[in-house]
């Protein structure tokens, strides 16, 4: 995942910084508790694509 990216890209949602889950691959916004995936390098930035985190992962 690229760094310049990663310091531009935000929550759709909510616009909070997103934390970059490299054993994942997928981007996570802590404010809203969605893991974004990351697909051929591409962020997904759908809500319906996003992965709702469970109340005991921690993120």
């Amino acid at each position: 995942m690229d760094n310049k990216l990663l310091d531009i890209l935000v929550c759709p949602l909510c616009k909070s910084p997103l934390v970059y889950k490299k054993d994942e691959n997928e981007l996570i916004c802590k404010a809203d508790r969605l893991a974004y995936p990351i697909k051929n390098d591409i962020p997904v930035m759908l809500k319906e694509e996003a992965r709702q985190l469970p109340a005991d992962e921690e993120v």
